[in-house]
Order: C-alpha cells, then structure tokens, then sequence
C-alpha cells in the first residue's frame, strides 16, 4: 500500500513540476517572439541597403495579408532619391543539401544584373556548406551580369564551395528564380 502511495506522490510532484515549467515557457514566449521579430526585421532592413546600395527606400509591394494580419510581401522595389525604380529585392528559398536557404536577391530594374545577396537563413553543414554565407562567397554575386551567374563547372564565373556544389548550386538557382520571378511581376 505505501508503494502505492509513493508512486502517487512522485507522479503529482512530477505534474506540479511540469506545470510550473510550463507557466514559465508561456510567460517567456511572447515576449521572446516579439523581440525576435524586431531583430528579424532589422536584418532584413541592414540587408536591403547592402544588396542594392542604389536605393533609398524600398516600398514593399505586397498582396493581401497573412493570418496575423500581416501585409503578404511578395518582394520590394529599391527606389533612389529621385524618385526612379533602380532595382528589386527578392526573397527565395531553395532546397539545400541538409535543409532549406533562405536568401534575398538584388536585382537591377533592367533584371540583367545581381546586385548583391545576403543569405538569411540556412541550416547547411558548418564549415562546409555554411559557407555561402562568408564575404568570399557573397562577393561573387556583387554587380555579376546575370548570364554569368551559374557555376564554373557549368560555364559560368561562381566559384563552388569546396565540398559544398550542392549549397554553392541551390544559391545560384535561388538567384535565377529570383530574377525570373521581379522580371515576372515588373517585366
């Protein structure tokens, strides 16, 4: 009967526990996912100015809104101090060798130009495909005519990463589809 009794015990100390841990992660989240959202858009802002340096302002053009209400935005369009489109910045997601790369895209307003990426998110290997996010790598992409950008294996200027063809090629075919989609929409 007293085994009973203890294994009652252990199992309500066991739930008390789990609720007050619980109660903590549900104070801490809000609060943490507010803030995370803050450095996620002052990111993005760093990185628009860095991938098309010709722009000022950069109005985004959007196209409904999401379940939190949020503007759905489909890409933006860097504009200078006159007033003149001088290019786009597009978000693309490819599929890389351990996950998903997450990337925005310059891209001149005659779409023939790469202005510079910034890769935002990735989850490839460390030391290997992590590498597409290194200024070596990046700074290929900066001002490239877009028919060179393809890998040298195929034809084009973009060194692979060494050990990493499959992250180096998902970054190219991101650019691609990034450039096709502004054309696309602004062409």
């Amino acid at each position: 009967m007293s085994d009973n009794k203890e294994v009652v015990q252990v199992i309500v100390v066991m739930v008390l526990i789990s609720a007050v841990a619980a109660a903590a992660l549900a104070v801490t989240y809000t609060p943490t996912q507010v803030k995370l959202k803050e450095l996620q858009a002052a990111q993005q802002e760093e990185a628009l100015k860095v991938i098309l340096p010709a722009a000022v302002t950069f109005p985004p053009v959007t196209d409904g809104v999401d379940d939190a209400g949020d503007p759905v935005v489909l890409y933006y369009r860097g504009v200078d101090a006159s007033g003149n489109t001088v290019g786009y910045v597009v978000k693309r997601q490819q599929v890389g060798a351990q996950g998903i790369i997450e990337l925005m895209a310059g891209i001149s307003s005659d779409f023939n130009t790469i202005t510079g990426m910034q890769v935002m998110k990735h989850s490839e290997t460390p030391g290997l495909g992590a590498l597409i996010v290194t200024d070596e790598f990046k700074g290929q992409f900066v001002n490239k005519p877009v028919s060179d950008v393809s890998l040298k294996s195929n034809g084009g200027q973009i060194d692979a990463i060494t050990g990493a063809t499959i992250s180096s090629q998902a970054v190219v075919d991101a650019l691609h589809s990034a450039v096709d989609y502004a054309a696309a929409q602004e062409g």
